[in-house]
């Protein structure tokens, strides 16, 4: 490969002296994203326990939100709810009212935690986040895990 001078390159030459590895490595350097640019990426998970845990009671759930923040019932606030904890049912559907039985705990004061007590067998526990009228943010704001209660 020789290299021309200015004075020799014609327009019809370009495509031969421009790689195209390099005009793809300069695209790629500068359309990337940043990784210093934070994400605000919502999420639930259970702090103290892992799917497939065996555990025996009483025990202690304890919960986290990540990009939102927690609000108590009944204040509507953008981007804030409060925890629902599900005994054996799978999330609720974004939008939708989440009852309020013995399978559907609602932590409308803002807790982060609470002491189970059940009865020897195996169960799911769904973490999920909804409103301050308890309507639910859907799957994305949901976590299930499954225990078994020795």
């Amino acid at each position: 490969f020789k290299q021309k001078t200015a004075y020799e390159i014609k327009e019809c030459d370009w495509s031969s002296d421009v790689c195209s590895s390099d005009l793809f490595l300069s695209f790629a350097l500068f359309s990337y994203p940043r990784s210093e640019i934070p994400v605000n990426e919502t999420s639930v998970e259970f702090l103290n326990l892992k799917n497939g845990d065996t555990i025996s009671c009483p025990f202690t759930v304890k919960f986290k939100v990540s990009g939102m923040s927690i609000s108590p019932a009944g204040e509507l606030k953008e981007s804030s709810g409060h925890h629902h904890l599900l005994i054996n049912q799978t999330y609720i559907d974004k939008g939708n009212t989440i009852p309020a039985d013995q399978n559907h705990l609602h932590f409308g004061k803002g807790q982060t935690e609470t002491e189970l007590n059940l009865d020897p067998g195996l169960y799911s526990l769904t973490l999920q986040f909804a409103d301050g009228y308890h309507r639910s943010y859907g799957k994305e704001l949901s976590r299930t895990i499954q225990i078994e209660v020795k």
